[in-house]
């Protein structure tokens, strides 16, 4: 699958796909990137029929899989969804543990999702293999009955109980092109094979839009989009330091801010920050699952000394790549994020139960916001 990392920097990369960049040279590229997702879009319509077709086949795990996905490149919110799909499963006494590709990683290492997920989901096992059957039969033979499929909707070779699709509110049809020419995974056609739909930072646009999103969505997959659909509130609920140090979220209201991120969507948690109170004096982006080194530390903690920068604020997939409490003498910070449901948890948490079976304990539903 096409990841954001393969691209020199995921916001200049969409300003080009979208059409913001003008000029002769994004236009001769935009013409290039067109041409190159015809093949693109021939092979993953034809890969989707072979396993509709069962030409491909599909293993089973020992227990069930629950997948956690997306249509689009990067940025849709789906970490704090897997987050939120393992509180329910411990809430309906189950014992997940999630299965990723482990993208980015060495050997021997995590990948920023892992050690993300670490910190948010202490105690909880996060098996990374490329082979995500090997991965998911090894966290059973482990002890999980239930496995979390991270980034697992194109990934058809693990058969799965549930498909859950994030679609993110402020962009949810990648442009409406297929990578490269959009952030497009997929035809939005895939919609019909999952089981539920999650359309997240859903507050950042009016009710009406939402509508607007659900139909055009139902429309794309040909009136088969799943019954089940929640709508979320990416929630800020604490500033983390890289030692566990914890501050609540208006730390940084009226702050002079330095952010910087190296995620699939960075234009959402320069938002967020805004959101929050925070006078963002300067955002830098770097590319998705950058790896930090000293002259990025250097770089950033420059910048936040010539412009007095109070606190230094990133995302925790960010942070626990850089691991430092401070850049120069200004705060490392990183905004830790939870999933509020706004409408539709119950339903998916149903969803779920009836997939997974009763679990050894525990009252079931979905889970309350940290």
């Amino acid at each position: 699958m096409p990841h954001m990392s393969i691209l020199p920097d995921a916001d200049n990369f969409k300003r080009l796909v979208d059409g913001s960049l003008r000029g002769p040279g994004p236009m001769a590229v935009r013409a290039l990137l067109a041409t190159l997702a015809v093949p693109y879009g021939l092979a993953m319509a034809a890969r989707n029929a072979a396993y509709d077709r069962g030409w491909l086949a599909s293993f089973p795990a020992p227990v069930p899989v629950i997948s956690v996905g997306n249509l689009t490149l990067g940025g849709t919110g789906k970490t704090p969804l897997v987050a939120w799909v393992v509180r329910t499963l411990l809430a309906g006494g189950h014992r997940p543990a999630v299965v990723s590709r482990g993208y980015g990683a060495g050997p021997g290492e995590r990948s920023d999702e892992a050690a993300e997920l670490a910190v948010v989901l202490p105690g909880i096992a996060h098996v990374a293999n490329r082979d995500r059957v090997a991965g998911a039969r090894a966290a059973a033979a482990a002890g999980a009955d239930v496995v979390v499929l991270d980034d697992g909707f194109q990934h058809r070779r693990l058969r799965r109980n549930i498909d859950i699709v994030a679609v993110d509110a402020t962009d949810p049809f990648g442009c409406d092109r297929l990578f490269p020419r959009g952030l497009l995974r997929e035809s939005t056609v895939g919609l019909a094979r999952a089981g539920a739909v999650v359309l997240t930072r859903a507050t950042a646009v009016d009710a009406a839009r939402r509508a607007e999103i659900r139909d055009a969505l139902d429309r794309a997959c040909g009136g088969r989009l799943p019954a089940t659909w929640m709508e979320t509130e990416h929630r800020p609920v604490a500033l983390r330091s890289a030692a566990g140090h914890t501050h609540p979220p208006d730390f940084v209201r009226g702050r002079r801010v330095v952010a910087f991120a190296g995620i699939g969507n960075p234009a959402a948690f320069r938002a967020t920050l805004e959101r929050m109170g925070a006078d963002v004096v300067a955002f830098l982006p770097f590319a998705d699952h950058h790896a930090y080194g000293d002259r990025d530390a250097a770089l950033l903690a420059d910048r936040a000394v010539a412009l007095r920068a109070e606190v230094v604020a990133t995302t925790l997939k960010d942070l626990v790549k850089l691991r430092r409490e401070r850049l120069g003498d200004v705060p490392l910070l990183a905004v830790e994020i939870a999933l509020q449901a706004d409408g539709g948890a119950a339903e998916l948490a149903a969803l779920i139960g009836a997939a997974c079976g009763p679990g050894a304990g525990g009252s079931g539903g979905a889970p309350r916001a940290p």
